[in-house]
């Protein structure tokens, strides 16, 4: 049975699912609490894929951020969804995938009204393709040091994804996670 893509699951205050709702409708002023996922796509050398949303996405039209996101449909296992939405976004074929902060949760507001409220788990994977971004998903992408997107998001935070910004806090590969002797260093 094929997903059911235009759904997304949506959940309680404690993250348990309480149905579904059509994607489209949910993405607003008033965005009740939805499960979505966040991936970090890695090749052999270490670098990590970023990508530009698309100008026509609907929330957070052309920034920066990490390779890419979805929202896996009612029913959908998470790292099944993972796999579509890479082929989707990037025509790319991942060879790993698996959890790295698989509690993430965030709530943003867009410069046009637009929230994000998600349950948010973040996924790390590794390819050894090259991605052939879908023009209504990405419209730039770069294979880049994980190091320098940690500067980069570091001191200019809003060139990029609040998801980004907030999962670079919390993720070792992009400087997160740090005690604060080593910040203040």
């Amino acid at each position: 049975m094929t997903p059911d893509t235009d759904m997304v699951v949506l959940l309680n205050a404690d993250g348990a699912e309480i149905g579904a709702a059509s994607k489209h409708s949910i993405h607003g002023a008033d965005t009740r609490l939805h499960l979505a996922f966040s991936c970090h796509v890695f090749d052999p050398r270490g670098h990590l894929l970023v990508t530009r949303r698309a100008l026509t996405k609907t929330t957070w039209p052309g920034v920066w951020t990490n390779s890419f996101c979805g929202h896996p449909a009612p029913g959908e296992d998470l790292v099944s969804a993972v796999r579509r939405r890479a082929e989707h976004e990037l025509g790319l074929a991942l060879d790993t995938v698996e959890p790295v902060l698989p509690f993430f949760r965030y709530r943003a507001t867009d410069a046009a009204g637009i929230v994000e409220n998600e349950i948010c788990p973040v996924y790390v994977a590794t390819t050894t393709h090259q991605p052939r971004p879908h023009p209504d998903e990405v419209i730039e992408h770069h294979w880049v040091d994980p190091d320098d997107l940690a500067e980069s998001v570091r001191r200019a935070p809003w060139a990029f994804s609040p998801w980004l910004v907030l999962q670079a806090q919390l993720l070792p590969f992009l400087g997160g996670g740090r005690g604060l002797e080593e910040l203040a260093s």
